[in-house]
Parts: C-alpha cells; sequence; structure tokens
C-alpha cells in the first residue's frame, strides 16, 4: 500500500452488505408496505430465503450478530412456534409465487436446534415454497454443537453448503473470545458433512483478534487448509463495543492495531491464494471451479447481507428477528427484541419495523458500491445506461476521485478502476459514493 494511504486504514465505515445501509433504514416502511411488495413478486421469479436464529447456548465475544445466549430450549422452542407462523403468513401472501433459488441459516447458532426441530423446520419451508430442484441450502454451523444426530439432520434437510466458524485455532486467541474449538473437532465436523453428501465446506477464519500475531494467523492458516475447503471467508474483526456491549469483556490493550490488522490480512490472502485459491472481492476465496470463483471471473458476483454470493435473485426474503429482506423496491429489517417479533407474527402480521425504499439515486449508488466491492471497478457506459442523468452526475464524482491526490480511482478504457494498492480500502472508496454517511449518527468498524 502507498505511504499516503495508510492513515486510511483505520477510518471507520459499512461493510456494504446493503445500500443504503441499515442505520439509515426508517419506520415508513411497514407491515402493510411490505405486504405490497410481496404481492408483486411474480410467479416465475426466483427468490431466496433467510432464516435468522437468534439464540446461541454460548456468546462468542468477538460476535457483532443480533444473539443471546439461552441454557435453557424452552424460549428456543417459543420462538421456533413463531417462526413457522411468520413462514406460513409470507407464504399465503405469495400464494404460491416465487421459486426458491437458496436458502440460508444463519444467527446465532441454527445448529443449537435439535435435529427433530432442524427437520420440521425444513419441512415447513418445502410444504410452503416451490423449490428448484437445484436450490441450494446453506447452514451455517457451530461446531460445538453439532453430534451425528444433527448431522442427519442437516443432511435430511438438503444441506448443500456446510459453513463452519473457524476464527483462530491458537489456544490464546480462543480463551479471549470466549470461543473454543479445536482443530480435531473441526475436522470431525467437516469430514461428517462431507460423509453425508455434502459437496460444499466454507470456513470463515478472522484476523484483527485479540492477541493474534502474524504467527498465529500463519498457523490458523495452514491448519484450515489442510481441511481442503472449497471456500474460505477471511473477515476483520468488527470491534463495536458501543453495539454489542458483551465486546467490553475484549481489552482494547489485546488488539492489532490497523497496520498489523493490514499485515494480518495480506499474510493470510497470500498463503490462500499461493495454495490455489481464487480471490473473490475484499475478503473470500474460492477453488477455482467453485460457482463463487465462477461468478467473480465472469462478472456475476453479488453482496448480500451474507457477505459474497452468486445468489442473482432479486428478492431475498428474511425470516426471523433482524432479519433484513431486499425487495425491488427496498429493503424491510424485522423487530430485532424477539419477545416483540413473537408477539407481531403470532398475530399473523408481518413482523416489519423499518427500511427504505430505493429511488434512483439510492439505486445507482447502490449498484456502483456493489461493483466496486465485487469487481473493484464498473463501467461508466453502463452506468449512463441504466441511470441516465442520475448516473452521469455520479460519473463526475468518480472523476473527481481519479482527479484527487489519493487517485483512489483511476479511468481505464471505459471502467472507473481501484488501483491494486487501493484494494484493501474498498470499503473507503465505495464510501465516497454514500450520501447518507456524513448526514447520519451510526457508528462503524474500522477500514481494514
Amino acid at each position: 500500500m502507498r505511504p499516503d494511504l495508510t492513515a486510511s486504514l483505520g477510518e471507520n465505515v459499512p461493510r456494504y452488505t446493503s445500500y443504503p445501509t441499515a442505520p439509515h433504514f426508517h419506520a415508513g416502511i411497514d407491515d402493510m408496505v411490505v405486504r405490497g411488495w410481496l404481492q408483486t413478486i411474480g410467479a416465475g421469479d426466483e427468490i431466496s430465503l433467510y432464516l435468522h436464529i437468534p439464540y446461541c447456548d454460548k456468546l462468542c465475544w468477538f460476535c457483532a450478530c443480533h444473539t443471546k445466549q439461552t441454557r435453557h430450549y424452552a424460549p428456543v422452542a417459543s420462538f421456533l412456534r413463531s417462526l413457522h407462523s411468520e413462514i406460513e403468513t409470507v407464504a399465503e401472501l405469495l400464494s404460491g409465487k416465487g421459486r426458491v433459488r437458496a436458502v440460508h441459516f444463519g444467527g446465532g447458532s441454527p445448529t443449537m436446534l435439535t435435529p427433530d426441530d432442524l427437520v420440521a423446520l425444513g419441512r415447513r419451508l418445502r410444504a410452503e415454497f416451490e423449490f428448484l430442484a437445484d436450490a441450494t441450502v446453506s447452514v451455517e454451523i457451530e461446531p460445538n454443537d453439532i453430534d451425528e444426530a444433527r448431522l442427519d439432520a442437516l443432511a435430511q434437510i438438503g444441506m448443500t453448503r456446510a459453513s463452519l466458524g473457524v476464527q483462530d485455532f491458537d489456544p490464546r486467541v480462543q480463551k479471549a473470545i470466549n470461543r473454543e474449538q479445536s482443530f480435531l473437532q473441526t475436522k470431525q465436523v467437516v469430514d461428517g458433512v462431507r460423509s453425508r453428501g455434502t459437496k460444499s465446506v466454507n470456513l470463515d477464519l478472522l484476523y484483527g483478534l485479540p492477541h493474534q500475531t502474524l504467527q498465529s494467523i500463519a498457523t490458523t492458516v495452514e491448519q484450515a487448509l489442510t481441511l481442503a475447503p472449497d471456500r474460505v471467508a477471511l473477515f476483520g474483526y468488527a470491534h463495536v463495543p458501543w453495539f454489542k456491549k458483551h465486546q467490553t469483556m475484549i481489552d482494547e490493550v489485546w488488539l492489532p492495531d490497523p497496520a498489523q490488522r493490514l499485515g494480518q490480512s495480506q499474510l493470510a490472502a497470500e498463503m490462500i491464494e499461493t495454495a490455489g485459491y481464487q480471490a473473490v472481492g475484499l475478503d473470500h476465496f474460492a477453488k477455482p471451479g467453485d460457482s463463487l470463483a465462477i461468478a467473480a471471473a465472469t462478472g456475476k458476483l453479488r453482496r448480500n447481507f451474507q457477505g459474497y454470493t452468486e445468489d442473482q435473485c432479486e428478492t431475498l426474503i428474511g425470516f426471523g428477528p433482524s432479519s433484513i429482506s431486499r425487495y425491488k423496491q427496498g429493503y424491510a429489517q424485522n423487530i430485532v427484541a424477539t419477545g416483540e417479533y413473537e408477539k407481531v407474527v403470532d398475530g399473523r402480521r408481518l413482523a416489519t419495523a423499518h427500511g427504505v425504499r430505493l429511488s434512483l439515486d439510492d439505486q445507482a449508488r447502490a449498484w456502483i458500491i456493489e461493483r466496486l466491492m465485487c469487481d473493484f471497478s464498473f463501467p461508466a457506459i453502463e452506468l449512463v445506461e441504466c441511470f441516465g442523468d442520475v448516473g452521469q452526475g455520479l460519473l463526475l464524482q468518480a472523476s473527481r476521485l481519479g482527479n484527487a491526490g489519493s487517485r483512489l480511482l483511476e479511468l481505464q478504457g471505459d471502467h472507473f478502476v481501484v488501483p491494486i494498492e487501493c484494494r484493501p480500502l474498498v470499503r473507503t472508496i465505495a464510501a465516497k459514493f454514500d450520501k447518507y454517511l456524513q448526514a447520519g449518527t451510526a457508528r462503524h468498524s474500522v477500514a481494514v
């Protein structure tokens, strides 16, 4: 990285899994608005589903997800009854329209569910929605939850991709983040899902954690690669204690500084690419024949709330507390508080708390940000063809970034391109097109 850019490493910017980002959603998007959006989905439209399970049996201190710890299963069982109600309500509004291309179970810990409840949830989805024959089913797995019965249940619901959180295998790091998980334990889960027919395994690694060093990162990556994952996600730890109070359990003096974070990410990326994986976007890697690598190579890579994806669906319907849906018209987020969510959906109402309707300007900026995050570039001609005068105005803004002293963008042919040395700062560059950022009061994690 050029020396003049290193000062930007510690800037706080969004991760841009959506635009506008969630802090700019408002209460004007409610149950009635989303009902109208659902009813515009066509019979042949392909849709994706996301199910948010807001419980864990142990709280990891690094986590910034909407979840809560419980040692008892009764609250989970109560939530699941409401989740089934929400699924039924949405299915009734769709009246058989929409065909499911992809399902993602996230959390929280979806694998905290009992085997019977996992199977019942999978059956409910297939009873209420039409699934395409080659639909994908992805599940976020907490290895500490897994036993043989749960592995069997995941196979029974048709899981095609398992995503395992590794973070770091170093015992000192694991203790500092309250997530103890041995390499052997992780390997047993990987072997277990593969033996039951799951073709794709993703491992999530983190840099920027307390007590991490270049040596611990290197050791973790080396161990992870022995499992031959199909995909690797390399995320930077987002330290946001003002948003997630349990992160105060992590002493900030244990954390690497921005320059050390950059070094850790670059070392890990180099090791993963040297092992034969292709870089995908900012922080993902995939084997050359993987559908994610193919999407990146063909300009079809997308970005949503689960990160980088090959999913081309315009509609993503979220279920469960805090889940965010994306429609052609805009975004809608469910109520965060689980108890309030249950009251609303049990009354056969949608749990929408807030959202945003996309203007043409929002759509144009979202398109630029997504292409920058996915391709590190965007085509100028296509921007104008799709968005007219709005796109033309944004081209002028891109030109100014190219002419500025930092040269964050370069015009190469008809594409504005992020120079290689600036790519670790692509979130910062994307933020230049975010008209809401300066006017908002939300705080974000560091850029790298």
